[in-house]
């Protein structure tokens, strides 16, 4: 039988990306394996929300692999980990990380050059010997495993998209399978990273992203496309226009809006 990860690695093709969605339990999980869905990931800060926590460094470790495992074991799709710095600073860490994310089941993990909770990057050098080392880790590995290495740097104001690209450029070199530079300036500043680097690029739909199609993220060389916790945002924004209806004006309008329960049952049968 086909690993997942050897179908989830086959499916990242630049030019023909795949729609990987981020999902943050089992009936989110299951809902979208339902409607079709090829492969899922966690988000680190849809969980933190399931938690009551907020994003950015909240969840520990071993919360992210249980959580991982529950939704590993509700799909038969390949999932992957969004496993922020990968829980330390040091290059050990993160392969021990991937070491642990095979073990519950996950077809891939990302790493991200943050040093959380602070929003500060790694250093060009020790963001770089840590993606290499998750790498060896995942080499080592009995079966494949997607490693995907993040620059954050845009997305947290430490470095522009030139110093992006060139970590993104070093990261590829350390064996990272796939390349993430969360929410460029625009378009054109994401097909830039995309004809400077070989791995597949992963675009984050997000803020101004979420106004372009599948078609326009193909024809610049995107090879996977995420939501991040935009679906989960979705989710929270209707839970909290129905309470401020309720809460406030003590009607129920929003409620007539729902999807039916015989939907939800079928798409998690």
């Amino acid at each position: 039988m086909t690993h997942p990860a050897e179908i989830f690695r086959a499916l990242h093709v630049k030019g023909n990306p795949l729609l990987m969605i981020n999902v943050w339990d089992r009936g989110s999980a299951r809902m979208m394996q339902g409607m079709g869905a090829k492969a899922l990931a966690t988000s680190s800060a849809a969980h933190a929300f399931t938690m009551g926590r907020p994003d950015g460094g909240t969840v520990s470790r071993d919360e992210a692999l249980a959580h991982a495992a529950e939704i590993v074991s509700a799909v038969t799709i390949p999932v992957q980990g969004d496993f922020e710095n990968g829980f330390g600073d040091d290059p050990d860490t993160c392969a021990e990380t991937v070491r642990l994310a095979a073990e519950v089941g996950l077809a891939g993990i990302c790493i991200e050059d943050t040093a959380l909770p602070a929003q500060t990057a790694y250093d060009f050098e020790l963001a770089v010997a840590r993606i290499k080392a998750a790498a060896a880790a995942a080499r080592a590995l009995p079966d494949d495993f997607v490693l995907t290495a993040r620059a954050d740097g845009i997305l947290t104001g430490a470095y522009d998209t030139d110093e992006a690209i060139r970590r993104l450029q070093a990261f590829d070199a350390a064996g990272a399978d796939c390349l993430y530079a969360p929410l460029p300036p625009d378009m054109a500043a994401l097909a830039k990273i995309c004809a400077a680097t070989t791995a597949p690029v992963n675009a984050l739909v997000a803020g101004q992203f979420a106004g372009h199609s599948l078609a326009d993220y193909a024809k610049i060389g995107v090879g996977r496309i995420s939501l991040g916790s935009s679906l989960a945002r979705i989710t929270h924004r209707a839970i909290h226009d129905a309470a401020h209806e309720m809460l406030g004006a003590g009607t129920f309008d929003a409620l007539q809006h729902g999807i039916s329960s015989d939907r939800i049952d079928a798409l998690l049968a």
